[in-house]
């Protein structure tokens, strides 16, 4: 939980600093989000071959090992001017670096949560999602506060008149940068901490054509599944929603409320906040009862036509609070839904990557959206309506989806918390 908090806190940090630099080479509005774009492309690219790799050795080295990869992007993103001699250049390396970070994320990804199914029974699942989800949320807060912090002026200046950083470091982007490797590397040490849980799985194939045909195998299973494609479908959405509402919320801040990056970067932490707090009233949601939190969806999607509305800080701080703890109430009982049943269906690793590939593959489509809008000057207003509306309509198709499986199958809801590991590896076409 330490190594998956700081390697999170570490990750959420670096997008701040890596948007500041892009502010400080006079890069346009839209790189950011597409910066993040590319980001998850690695998680969609690497979908196939993550989950059999996290399953082929202790979850602890296969952390370590792709922490080792984020370290290295961070550290090619703090030498871009000496890599690269022009502004342009550098801009393409900033893309270059936290696209390899999201490389190490989307192969760390499987290990961190893989490791839970192993070491909790399906009973215990809907609680150890929600300290770990808890936990992954908090990172989001800390990270992004520490962001906007390291990037701060005022912050900055103090930081760089430090003998052992300013030798090193002259943009406030190159500070925050070389603080942040050393939360990666505290997160490596955390890793090494790691003891196996003694699960073992068949051997995992290694050529790429078996790996891409079993994980369009596995693809389909969980998305056959009557159970399965309910909470997939709803954690794909979350998951894209809530990467487009970081960035939604950092414009909101500039346009609407006038704050910097730094500030706006509090807001984040915020609704991050918020949505600790719902993780944690999730936990005493049993898994049986999981399908019982989709109506809350729909509410967030709701309030977030609410953020136009706003202006004052108590007010401000509230909505942001409501909506993060609407989605953590219902992401959490999904997320831990979703991973018993690709556990019964598939394996730790696999079920995570097929969790991943969607999750990231509806940010690339919900990011490229919001970067068009940003491209076609949209008011940032106008873009949350259109967001607030299609996460809400969204979320009322999916119990609709749900409450129909119900009446045809029955049986559906006796299913959850049923045991039956990896049925459909051992089906696997290859």
């Amino acid at each position: 939980m330490a190594a998956q908090a700081l390697s999170s806190v570490a990750d959420n940090a670096l997008l701040i600093a890596a948007i500041a630099l892009i502010a400080d080479l006079q890069g346009p509005d839209w790189m950011a989000p597409m910066m993040k774009w590319w980001f998850a492309l690695a998680y969609v690219v690497l979908a196939a071959f993550v989950g059999a790799f996290s399953d082929s050795y202790p979850k602890g080295k296969v952390m370590f090992a792709t922490n080792a990869i984020k370290l290295m992007g961070c550290a090619i993103m703090f030498g871009h001017q000496y890599i690269a001699p022009t502004e342009s250049q550098q801009l393409l390396l900033v893309f270059v670096s936290y696209t390899l970070v999201g490389i190490g994320a989307a192969a760390y990804s499987p290990a961190k949560y893989g490791i839970v199914t192993e070491m909790l029974a399906p009973e215990d699942l809907v609680r150890g999602n929600s300290w770990i989800e808890g936990l992954t949320v908090l990172s989001i807060i800390v990270g992004t506060v520490l962001g906007g912090v390291l990037v701060s002026p005022s912050v900055y200046a103090q930081l760089q008149a430090s003998p052992v950083i300013g030798a090193v470091a002259q943009s406030r982007a190159e500070v925050a940068i070389l603080l942040i490797s050393a939360v990666y590397i505290v997160a490596a040490l955390c890793n090494l901490l790691i003891p196996s849980t003694n699960v073992h799985y068949p051997k995992q194939k290694t050529k790429p054509l078996a790996l891409i045909r079993d994980f369009s195998f596995f693809v389909h299973i969980l998305w056959r599944d009557k159970l399965g494609q309910i909470s997939l479908a709803v954690t794909t959405l979350f998951w894209g929603a809530g990467a487009t509402l970081q960035f939604i919320v950092i414009e909101w801040g500039k346009q609407q409320l006038g704050y910097r990056l730094d500030q706006a970067a509090i807001l984040m932490g915020i609704a991050a906040i918020g949505t600790v707090a719902g993780a944690i009233l999730a936990g005493r949601v049993p898994l049986k009862k999981a399908l019982y939190v989709l109506p809350f969806g729909v509410v967030m999607g709701l309030a977030v036509l609410l953020m136009p509305l706003v202006e004052a800080p108590w007010a401000v701080y509230s909505l942001l609070l409501l909506i993060g703890a609407l989605s953590g109430f219902f992401v959490v009982p999904m997320n831990a839904l979703l991973q018993h049943r690709g556990h019964v269906l598939l394996s730790a690793g696999h079920s995570i990557a097929v969790q991943n590939f969607n999750e990231q593959l509806n940010i690339l489509l919900m990011l490229t959206l919001y970067s068009l809008m940003l491209w076609l000057n949209l008011p940032i207003n106008v873009i949350i309506v259109i967001f607030g509306l299609l996460v809400a309509s969204l979320m009322i198709v999916f119990i609709r989806w749900n409450r129909y499986n119900l009446r045809k199958h029955p049986e559906l809801e006796k299913q959850i918390g049923q045991k039956g590991h990896g049925r459909a590896i051992r089906q696997s076409p290859s």
